[in-house]
């Protein structure tokens, strides 16, 4: 035969009124013939054979488990009344003893400590009353072993509370811990989407930058300077390659199977004099001042270095205007990195920090904000605009 679903545990704990019911029928039953025969430890030697009134207290001691789950202490003081009632007026407590065993146990295992000590307590002065008012040796010694069975099932009972209370802990814990995995993935998931959204911004904006550029002076010359047309078309040509390259890079560091793609290793600082090679291939003069150590970054600072250069220059070659001037200074000292990027010309619109919201200024403020860095944005006193950021560098 097949458990019920959530198995028998779950089954007995959701039938547990009725279960409760029919232990209560069964000890009342059994009780009533019990009544009449002479047990161990359940009345005074010699009792008179139980009238109709003590059948009914029996009856009524011994349905008291029904109950046992809603109020237990109150059901252990009616048996317990029951029980003193009966052995002073000499006439047989039948197994009203068995419920009191249930009710102890119940309160131990279903009540806090305090209402389980009041229950212990009731119970074994209800044994004691009962031993003083037993008139053989045989009735006390009975009794002695109902008050020990009670004094077990107690600590049977505060252990199976114990042992649950320990359960529902470890399964609350599990719980918050699975609650903070889940935070924590969803954190780690939105710093991604920003990282990704960032390396996009910073690759296509870039390239797709210097190309309209280039294809804006091939259209202009191409009727009167077919070769000069033709130098800008192969440097737009030779930027989509490296524009395809970095994206194919990004594409593969993003990817997740077992055979992930191959894919160069990230720009730095190094690469920063290819990057101006080609901003001047652009139209744009750019000067480019490095100096310091030489000594090696950390692979974060070393990315956010030429991004940061890159999207500035970007800038500068959209909004600067056709005979602008940059500048571009790195320097490497102990314990920090400064990168400067300037120009001479117009600088954008909007040229408040505070009030710039294009995707590659606040993609330079986060990632000089994720290494701890310094940055300054802003229009220079002489005309112009210009970047300014500090990077903290650990030994590496």
């Amino acid at each position: 035969m097949r458990n019920p679903p959530g198995g028998l545990r779950a089954w007995l704990h959701g039938h547990s009124p009725i279960l409760d019911a029919a232990l209560a029928v069964l000890l009342a039953a059994a009780a009533l013939p019990c009544a009449y025969v002479a047990l161990p430890f359940a009345a005074p030697t010699g009792s008179e054979r139980p009238g109709a009134l003590d059948l009914a207290l029996i009856v009524a001691g011994c349905l008291s488990p029904a109950l046992r789950r809603s109020r237990p202490l109150t059901m252990l003081l009616l048996v317990s009344l029951v029980e003193v009632t009966l052995a002073s007026l000499a006439h047989s407590g039948s197994l009203l003893w068995v419920a009191a065993l249930v009710l102890v146990y119940t309160a131990a295992a279903h009540r806090g400590l305090a209402l389980s000590l009041c229950a212990l307590a009731l119970s074994l002065i209800c044994r004691a009353v009962l031993m003083v008012a037993a008139d053989g040796l045989g009735d006390r010694t009975g009794q002695l072993f109902v008050a020990i069975l009670t004094m077990t099932l107690w600590i049977a009972g505060r252990s199976v509370r114990l042992r649950r209370a320990y359960r529902a802990e470890l399964r609350d814990r599990a719980a918050r811990m699975e609650r903070a995995r889940d935070a924590d993935t969803r954190a780690a998931r939105a710093e991604e989407r920003s990282r990704i959204a960032r390396e996009l911004h910073d690759v296509i904006a870039h390239h797709v930058s210097v190309m309209t550029v280039q294809a804006s002076a091939a259209r202009r010359v191409l009727a009167t300077n077919p070769d000069g047309a033709r130098e800008a078309l192969s440097a737009i040509e030779e930027m989509g390659r490296t524009a395809m390259a970095e994206m194919r890079n990004l594409v593969g560091v993003l990817r997740t199977d077992a055979a992930p793609a191959e894919r160069n290793p990230q720009p730095g600082v190094r690469e920063i004099p290819t990057l101006v090679d080609q901003m001047r291939e652009a139209g744009l003069q750019t000067q480019l001042q490095m100096g310091g150590e030489t000594g090696p970054l950390p692979p974060g600072v070393d990315l956010a270095a030429y991004r940061l250069v890159q999207e500035a220059l970007t800038n500068s070659l959209r909004h600067a205007g056709p005979r602008a001037r940059a500048w571009v200074t790195v320097r490497q000292e102990p314990g920090e990195l400064a990168v400067q990027v300037e120009d001479d010309g117009r600088g954008p619109e909007v040229l408040h920090p505070g009030d710039q919201t294009g995707h590659g200024l606040v993609g330079i403020r986060e990632r000089v904000a994720l290494y701890g860095g310094v940055l300054r944005i802003g229009p220079r006193p002489e005309g112009g605009f210009e970047v300014d950021a500090r990077f903290p560098l650990k030994d590496v």
